[in-house]
């Protein structure tokens, strides 16, 4: 069995270019340090191999950023290789436990933004769980 803990943040009023920078440290810092005492605004979901925030830049109630702990090539899903495969399941999973924890019971949308085109902006692959209000289709 899997525990999942609370995740809790307590938002910061800073423009938003601190927080796009601080976004990139935190993948910087859990990726290549692995010192986690940094973030004392926001406490982590920490499961396995995976590590989950809330997003400092929230599109709806509820945005939820899931990595993997360790990088591992993994700087977007076009770099996954077949040795990845059990990171990436385990990172939709650990997704689903996150969504029912959050009461995300009506459904919610789960986000990869990979490369420059896909609008990904921090090169270590996350998800991003998204939810608490209705989606629009088509995205973006």
């Amino acid at each position: 069995m899997i525990n999942v803990f609370p995740i809790t943040c307590r938002r910061r009023n800073e423009k938003r270019g601190r927080k796009e920078k601080e976004g990139y440290i935190i993948f910087t810092l859990l990726s290549f340090r692995h010192n986690y005492k940094f973030l004392h605004f926001c406490n982590l979901i920490i499961i396995r191999q995976v590590l989950a925030f809330r997003d400092i830049a929230p599109q709806a109630p509820t945005h939820i950023v899931i990595i993997p702990k360790v990088k591992d090539g993994l700087t977007g899903l076009n770099k996954a290789e077949e040795r990845h495969c059990e990171i990436l399941g385990h990172l939709l999973y650990v997704t689903k436990l996150i969504a029912k924890q959050e009461g995300l019971d009506d459904g919610f949308r789960v986000v990869i933004n990979d490369g420059p085109n896909g609008c990904q902006s921090v090169f270590h692959l996350h998800l991003h769980l998204i939810g608490g209000r209705q989606m629009n289709w088509p995205p973006g």
